[in-house]
């Protein structure tokens, strides 16, 4: 079975994400959709709304899962015996950070990174500026899935 684990803070899930994954799911028998806490940062949503959105999100996807976890996502990835991580790329220096991680990643525990492109409409997308959209009233409703926008 081949089972990636998509890592990511989703504060909140955007159209970004939802394109990488979807584009993913021929790849991968399982994606689960893992939910990182870090007690460093501020989130905007909480843990339960972000795990809401994305349990909305792919209600009808059976492939993909969605839980929560703390620590190294290494470590998370051995206990779900996945073997990939799944990583969306924006621009080069996304692919710049996330590959210093992938390398470190492999060396260490042998997990292998699949980086997917972004699609060109969906790019610029970002959790923090839906954020700032967010604070300043703006309309995000073209940046994330429906379940966001409730």
């Amino acid at each position: 079975m081949k089972k990636a684990v998509f890592p990511g803070s989703f504060d909140p899930i955007t159209n970004g994400h939802v394109d990488v994954i979807t584009r993913a799911l021929p790849l991968f028998d399982e994606i689960i959709i893992a939910i990182g806490t870090n007690a460093e940062k501020k989130y905007m949503f909480s843990l339960n709304d972000r795990k809401r959105f994305i349990e909305e999100t792919f209600a009808n996807e059976p492939k993909v899962k969605v839980d929560l976890y703390e620590g190294l996502t290494i470590d998370y990835c051995k206990k779900q015996n996945a073997d990939f991580l799944l990583r969306g790329l924006r621009n080069p220096a996304d692919f710049e950070f996330e590959k210093a991680i992938a390398h470190a990643n492999r060396l260490v525990s042998g997990i292998e990174t699949v980086f997917l492109l972004t699609a060109v409409d969906t790019s610029f997308i970002s959790s923090s500026i839906v954020r700032d959209f967010i604070r300043n009233n703006g309309d995000y409703s073209l940046l994330v899935p429906k379940a966001v926008k409730k």
